[in-house]
């Protein structure tokens, strides 16, 4: 890596190719920006003082092909977006000043085509605006271009009586950094533009995959997947949380993809470069370095079987699924509940494994409801979730396709970060553990969708149609009975928080009724201030609960009791 500072001059000198790699994102900067620029270079000229304008990171890049007139390529990490604009710009400023030629020679090749060769995105617009011969506004019919735009805002802005060209081309100052070939690009630019929007693992890939030369294998393999339409490129671009980031599905995608790879044995991985493959902040890397040191450089081994996974991935997978009814039987709709609902996103490398290998539509739903039974036994019993990725890699490993294997496997792990709960600590949960808002929705929601009869009067939810209410309300003090002893109201504060106590509703209770009494608070206190008897109507997890004339400690008990007993044979995985 080589960093110095540098002009316009020693970025575009007449001789060397800057390209934007083909299928980067396209040029995005907006109208304020526009402004900041012509503002920096108008304080350029008036100071006549040099101004930084930021970093530019440039990679060697390929040889000339026969007939092109660069001597040296370069490919933009970053600075796509200022060096852009200070090409519109200057476009503008040396046709407003009637120096066209001033333009050619400083950023064509040998005065010929254009120094700076932009993407699949942009290179239609850019070319047409330095193709203009005259000061004038460009047409820019839909779909707008950005980069027509900003040509356009120059010409309506730009006051050239403010400006100098060869003032602003020796002042406009940037850090050029340089790389080698065999650099890691993504890593430096996160570290010196950690402010920035990174470059995601698919643009990456894409432009790894993907070349101007092979724009065919780009349409049929990728474009026709993830950019087919305006609903594909809404589903790839959904960002959700995994533990504690935001990750694009396609990007999760990639991701769950490459474990199934790496997990097969055939290409005998070693366990330090699964150790490094596991970095989600390096994925791109990892696939380059998997394709060149296991596959002989062959990215068709990648590319054959990408579209078919992605395919299938879609089918299955669905964020939106927590917004919409479930059926009470096992199935991949109850497992987005748990991947997304519950963010459980770990399952998924090892969920698209079975659902693009195993053939049979009965024997995957088994897999998924022992899949659902194994992480909702252990999320009631507040169980450790920290080995999860080694352990679903681990079945893709072992090639796990059937649901009596699948069953042995996790019976034979007996360590506390994998091992199955017995059903007196299964009982445990429900009468003691304190869980999170989220997983307690959960167990009652998949609880409540397990034993809603077929012909239900009212309709269940989606997931994420519910909220939780405490029976017993946390400020109990408040308008319940009092408690013989100090200690026994700290029992009290305890017990309110387990299971027993806990349930979903469709409509959260106004403040005044939550807290209030219980007879008050199953009938609420008029239309515009309804109880559990109107709000939680057709539940099955309520129904007895409305018919109590009182709700104690023993009551939240009892009812813990009747949830175990559900969940004992619904996520019932004995071998």
């Amino acid at each position: 890596m080589d960093a110095h500072k540098a002009i316009i001059t020693n970025i575009f000198n007449n001789s060397t190719l800057i390209e934007v790699p083909f299928f980067q994102r396209s040029y995005v900067w907006k109208e304020d920006l526009w402004a900041r620029m012509i503002e920096d270079m108008e304080y350029i000229v008036k100071t006549n003082k040099p101004h930084f304008f930021g970093s530019i990171i440039l990679k060697e890049g390929r040889r000339p092909h026969p007939g092109e007139n660069f001597t040296d390529c370069r490919t933009i990490v970053d600075g796509q977006q200022r060096l852009t604009t200070f090409l519109l710009f200057m476009k503008v400023l040396c046709l407003k000043l009637g120096q066209p030629t001033t333009f050619d020679c400083q950023f064509r090749i040998m005065g010929q085509s254009i120094a700076l060769r932009h993407g699949r995105n942009d290179i239609d617009a850019f070319e047409r605006v330095m193709a203009s011969t005259s000061v004038a506004k460009i047409d820019n019919p839909a779909p707008v271009s950005r980069i027509i735009e900003a040509y356009n805002y120059f010409v309506d802005h730009i006051d050239e009586n403010k400006l100098s060209i060869m003032t602003v081309m020796m002042n406009a100052q940037f850090v050029r950094i340089d790389l080698n070939a065999d650099e890691d690009e993504q890593q430096i630019f996160n570290t010196i533009n950690s402010l920035g929007v990174n470059l995601t693992t698919s643009e990456l890939l894409k432009n790894y995959f993907f070349s101007r030369n092979t724009i065919s294998e780009y349409e049929a393999k990728w474009a026709s997947v993830f950019e087919k339409d305006d609903d594909a490129k809404s589903y790839w671009d959904t960002e959700i949380e995994t533990g504690r980031m935001k990750r694009a599905i396609i990007d999760i995608f990639f991701d769950s993809f490459f474990q199934i790879f790496i997990q097969n044995k055939r290409y005998n991985v070693s366990n330090d470069d699964k150790i490094m493959y596991a970095r989600v902040d390096s994925l791109a890397q990892s696939y380059q370095h998997f394709i060149d040191h296991y596959c002989g450089g062959d990215k068709s081994v990648i590319l054959s079987q990408m579209k078919d996974y992605a395919i299938c991935f879609r089918t299955i997978f669905s964020p939106d699924t927590c917004r919409v009814s479930i059926p009470g039987t096992f199935g991949i709709e109850r497992l987005n509940i748990i991947i997304f609902g519950l963010k459980t996103s770990t399952l998924i490398p090892y969920t698209l494994y079975i659902a693009k290998n195993v053939y049979s539509e009965d024997e995957r739903n088994a897999m998924y409801g022992i899949l659902e039974s194994y992480i909702m036994r252990r999320m009631v019993v507040h169980s450790l979730t920290k080995n999860y990725n080694n352990l679903f890699t681990s079945l893709i490993r072992n090639e796990v396709l059937d649901a009596t294997s699948l069953i042995a496997k996790l019976h034979s792990g007996n360590d506390a970060t994998t091992y199955i709960p017995t059903n007196e600590e299964l009982l445990d949960g429900f009468q003691k553990s304190k869980l999170t808002n989220l997983q307690t929705r959960g167990i009652l929601y998949l609880i409540e969708s397990y034993i809603r009869p077929a012909n239900s009067a009212t309709l269940l939810l989606g997931f994420d149609g519910y909220s939780l209410e405490h029976l017993m309300p946390k400020k109990w003090r408040n308008n319940w009975s009092t408690c013989a002893s100090d200690e026994i109201a700290k029992q009290r504060d305890s017990k309110l928080l387990t299971l027993g106590n806990l349930a979903i509703i469709p409509q959260a209770l106004n403040a005044s009724i939550r807290d209030s009494d219980w007879t008050t608070k199953k009938s609420g206190k008029g239309a515009n201030k309804p109880g559990l008897e109107a709000c939680a109507k057709g539940l099955v997890t309520l129904n007895a609960v409305l018919l109590e004339e009182e709700w104690t400690e023993e009551k939240i008990d009892a009812r813990a009791k009747w949830l175990h007993e559900i969940a004992e044979t619904l996520w019932n995985i004995q071998p």
